[in-house]
């Protein structure tokens, strides 16, 4: 058997090897690009967090004030 022949069939194993691989990585940030885009619906708004941040500051606030108008302190 010849080298070129040998060198020809390693160059076409590392060829589709090579393709096979950067089309896995392709695909993969695809997905990732998917996932990413996607994330602002999936988590909350600054909005909303700081809506409900709000009212829970206000329900501490009347606990701490019911805490502080007890007789028995």
């Amino acid at each position: 058997m010849d080298y070129q022949v040998l060198f020809n069939g390693a160059m076409i194993l590392a060829s589709f090897f090579g393709g096979w691989t950067l089309n896995i990585i392709t695909k993969s940030l695809e997905r990732l690009d998917k996932d990413v885009r996607s994330m602002p619906g999936s988590y909350v708004a600054k909005d909303d967090y700081r809506t409900d941040i709000r009212d829970v500051r206000e329900m501490l606030s009347k606990i701490f004030d019911k805490i502080d108008g007890k007789v028995d302190k």
